[in-house]
């Protein structure tokens, strides 16, 4: 799954309601004792196979449904557990070798677990089936069974109903052993009108014509998969398809009017699932593969087998009014959604502490396969940002190994955060430049060979990464991988990281995934001579916090002396490395590849900045944006002064390169961004003139057009949205001049793509300028340009407007409730709105809860999103008294609580300790351009 997220309802129950009293076990609702007391399931029973007859109603918005579950007995008993969440459950049946008898039925509602008791003993090994029948309203969530709805052009509303299972939403949609690690087959039924279409997992078989003037769809059984990735929508869509290399049809749904926005996410999967069909060199093993567009959705996109899901702006693109960001991005989802296919759906976590296994791979494997297939797109340059996104929440005492036990609902929800995806990916990133590409792809291979079908845990995954060419399963078929083998039995310099003596992969990598946080490598050149010593990096003021962590670095470095990149594992606390000769300079982690920070003692950064500001092109862009990054984050710590990373950054308006660029204003930007939330406007212009000068030759060299490069369009557009809101003046005129010209042709002239962001932003200062955006928002079937004016909207400084922008979206019906999320974080960010965004979040906050749901990444989101750029006492006593006065019910006990506690704290520290240096500093630096002009 990609995450905006998902939902749950974990609603306080008042005792008669499956109580668990004092010294007694759990109380089913009836009031009789029920027979289990854990919320995972036992394992004296698995499910086999689940026959499943689902009925929904879109006119009253409900469902019916029969589940016929085969069961395999492995223990004797007398009772099945599963689970059931806000369902009617009826005429229970077991049916077993006796024939037919009905079963008892018991709800524990706080476990969302059924009791189906029976009046003998279930026997070891012979056959059993039991049959429910149940009934349920369809979710007003964004999870379980639910109901979606769109606006055609007429102004028609027009019904649906989709599926969202992950993590533990089955169980609300029908009666299932909702873990992960009780896989199953299944064959599914969906009663429909004959006005809708249906569509699930597997192919239609047949559609039966039933009494009333109903049809019944009868879909292929699927393989054997999870419960969370059961799927199946019924709706009015229309689809376009195209068969693969490999014979796999590929069919893209989409509402009519919408349609023909398609063509682009088509030509992709099929490209993309041929690529993973190669790679992995397992074929993808269904008929079919379908990618949905779901006008309500609020995760990014879910991987269900054979019937993937994403919201609209991650599928649809129109090649005249979409940015090369959104080519980026909706290549990016598909190929996670399709990576999934092998790597979560073939191969499964056993349960959800170990999540990244699933996630951290469709991550990383984004960037494996759009480097071969969409080359073009250069995606490299956008992976080095999800490793500066992880490291942001791993830099904080509240976050969690990768791998981290989990048990309720609410804490699985929260595993769907930048750790598991995004560190989960650079980790995997680091081994493969460790290991070689070569051993990697051959490691994960035999992986996904050996465990198809079945469920994983983290071992699994490096005793497949250990001993690659002496194992009984390589397929020396593979020419590459044949000649890698017999390449590496000869000794060599690198014959070290093959020796199985030295190479311990789960040695290694149980330091990155069972610890949290990442270390931060010191490094002393001394002549020959160059020190390191390693410790956690951790953003706090209670030094004790960082003691007793110690990792295996694959570090890696280079030197002045050659372009040869020299490797190291770092297993201790500190070590020496001597080098051959004395150099200029050196460079660690070279080009980032590494999840670990690096600080040069000594005169180590002076040497650093002046290679820079002389010949920054010695090193490549991945290690430039390296460096701007580590410099600024050592200034949290104390271990950089705040004007040698400023000095660093004046080799800037040097820069052309995106990462580089990019990283400059995220070091930046977030300055200014402190003190527009405190009543210092001389010091914030002053920091905002010091950015703009940095790359004004850069944002002049910028031409209003859409040519170039994906990375070179997605500079661009940053560069002259930047100067335009930051009232630069060329881009001001430029953008206020397209702004009328729009508008003045009632928004049918078309603007280059890559600039309209810049347009908007200027245009929706004044009401007349809003009033007609929001006129073509409500208009347009163009999701790009909707999420486009969406965001330019949240940013305009008519406070009224910005207060009705979160209303309308909580309401859902001008603009949908799945969009909230990034309109209250837009509107936090404006700093013409920041406080209506708390505000807003305060008072909502029961509703926010129950519509994304507890622990969800959307929650937690907002909830970090809203508070982030605070930095004073006041505020924070503030954030401490709301969140204070939740109940665990109500969210007291997520992360993103404590994660927004601490990042308050870290700007109170900072800004104490460094605004003083900053002010100097730019008063120094203009004193020093006032003097060179003269």
């Amino acid at each position: 799954m990609l995450v905006a997220p998902l939902l749950l309802l974990l609603l306080p129950l008042p005792p008669t309601f499956g109580a668990q009293l004092p010294n007694q076990g759990p109380l089913a609702t009836n009031g009789d004792p029920f027979p289990w007391d854990r919320m995972r399931l036992p394992q004296t029973i698995y499910p086999v196979h689940y026959d499943l007859t689902i009925h929904p109603n879109l006119t009253t918005l409900d469902f019916t449904g029969v589940a016929r579950i085969e069961l395999d007995v492995r223990e004797d008993t007398s009772t099945v557990i599963l689970h059931a969440k806000h369902m009617r459950i009826s005429g229970v049946l077991l049916l077993g070798p006796e024939g037919a008898r009905p079963l008892r039925v018991l709800e524990y509602p706080r476990f969302h677990q059924l009791a189906l008791v029976s009046d003998s003993l279930l026997i070891r090994g012979r056959k059993y089936e039991v049959q429910l029948e149940f009934a349920a309203n369809l979710s007003d969530s964004y999870h379980g069974f639910y109901k979606s709805s769109y606006r055609t052009s007429t102004g028609e509303v027009r019904m649906l109903a989709s599926t969202q299972f992950e993590a533990t939403f089955a169980r609300g949609a029908f009666p299932c052993f909702d873990e992960p690690a009780f896989k199953a087959n299944y064959t599914i039924r969906i009663v429909r009108e004959p006005r809708h279409i249906a569509i699930s997992n597997m192919p239609k078989v047949k559609t039966v014509e039933l009494p009333g003037g109903l049809l019944e769809d009868h879909f292929d059984t699927t393989v054997k998969m999870s419960t969370y990735l059961v799927a199946y929508i019924v709706s009015d869509f229309l689809s376009v398809s195209k068969t693969t290399q490999h014979g796999v049809k590929i069919s893209v749904y989409a509402v009519p009017e919408k349609i023909n926005q398609t063509a682009f996410a088509l030509d992709a999967a099929v490209k993309l699932l041929d690529f993973y069909d190669d790679y992995f060199d397992i074929p993808y093993p269904l008929p079919k593969q379908d990618l949905a567009a779901i006008p309500d959705f609020q995760s990014g996109a879910m991987e269900n087998w054979g019937l993937t899901t994403y919201r609209e702006t991650g599928l649809l693109f129109d090649p005249s009014k979409s940015s090369a960001s959104d080519k980026l991005g909706i290549t990016k989802v598909i190929a996670h959604e399709l990576a999934h296919q092998w790597f979560g759906n073939l191969v499964t976590m056993e349960w959800w502490n170990d999540l990244w296994l699933n996630e951290g791979f469709a991550k990383f494997m984004e960037f494996i396969s759009l480097d071969v297939t969409y080359p073009e797109l250069h995606v490299d340059d956008f992976f080095l940002g999800k490793c500066f996104e992880a490291m942001e929440v791993d830099s904080l005492s509240s976050s969690h190994p990768v791998s981290t036990p989990v048990e309720n609902p609410t804490q699985i929800q929260e595993m769907f955060d930048d750790v598991s995806y995004d560190k989960g990916a650079c980790i995997l990133n680091m081994l493969r430049d460790f290991l070689s590409p070569e051993a990697f792809e051959m490691g994960i291979i035999r992986y996904l060979k050996r465990y198809s079908y079945q469920n994983t845990v983290n071992s699994h995954l490096w005793e497949s990464l250990t001993n690659i060419c002496n194992s009984d399963d390589l397929d020396e078929g593979r020419i590459k991988h044949a000649e890698f083998c017999s390449k590496h039995k000869r000794p060599s310099g690198a014959s070290k990281w093959y020796s199985d003596a030295e190479l311990d992969v789960r040695a290694i990598m149980d330091t990155w995934t069972l610890q949290e946080g990442f270390p931060l490598v010191t490094v002393e050149v001394r002549g020959r001579e160059v020190r390191l010593s390693q410790e956690r990096y951790l953003k706090t003021d209670d030094p004790s916090l960082t003691e007793g962590f110690l990792w295996q670095i694959p570090l890696t470095y280079m030197t002045s002396a050659s372009n040869t990149i020299h490797r190291f594992l770092l297993k201790t606390k500190t070590d020496v490395l001597h080098l051959p000769e004395e150099v200029d300079w050196v460079k660690f982690n070279v080009n980032m590849s590494g999840y670990y920070m690096v600080h040069y003692a000594g005169e180590g950064w002076n040497t650093i900045i002046k290679l820079l500001h002389h010949n920054h092109t010695a090193l490549s862009s991945n290690d430039r944006a390296s460096l701007i990054h580590n410099v600024f984050q050592l200034v949290s710590i104390g271990k950089v002064r705040l004007d040698t990373a400023l000095e660093l950054s004046l080799y800037l308006s040097k820069e052309t390169e995106i990462m580089a660029v990019t990283q400059g204003f995220g070091e930046l930007v977030p300055l200014y961004k402190l003190m527009e939330k405190r009543d210092m406007k001389e010091l914030e212009n002053q920091m905002k003139g010091y950015i703009v000068d940095l790359f004004r030759d850069l944002i002049d060299r910028q031409e209003w057009t859409d040519n170039g490069s994906v990375s070179e369009r997605v500079l661009r557009s940053y560069l002259l949205l930047f100067g335009s809101v930051r009232n630069y003046e060329p881009c001001l005129t430029k953008a206020t001049q397209l702004f009328k010209k729009w508008k003045d042709s009632d928004g049918t002239m078309s603007l280059p793509v890559d600039v309209t962001m810049a347009a908007f932003m200027v245009g929706v200062r004044t009401p007349e300028g809003w009033n007609f955006m929001f006129e073509k928002y409500r208009d347009s079937l163009q999701m790009s340009v909707r999420s486009r004016m969406k965001s330019a909207m949240a940013f305009s400084p008519l406070q009224d407007k910005l207060q009705w922008m979160m209303e309308q979206s909580l309401h859902g019906e001008i603009m949908k409730t799945q969009d909230l999320p990034d309109v209250v974080v837009g509107i936090s960010r404006n700093p013409h709105g920041y406080k209506l965004a708390w505000d807003f979040l305060r008072a909502n906050w029961h509703t926010l809860i129950k519509k994304f749901d507890l622990g969800s990444s959307t929650v937690s989101y907002m909830v970090i999103g809203v508070t982030s750029q605070y930095s004073t006492r006041e505020m924070l006593d503030e954030i401490r008294s709301f969140f204070g006065s939740l109940t665990e019910d109500t969210g007291s006990e997520m992360r993103c609580i404590q994660q927004a506690y601490e990042t308050v704290e870290d700007n109170i520290r900072w800004m104490d300790k460094n605004l003083p240096l900053l002010q100097a500093w730019l008063n120094k630096r203009r004193r020093r351009v006032s003097h060179e002009d003269l």
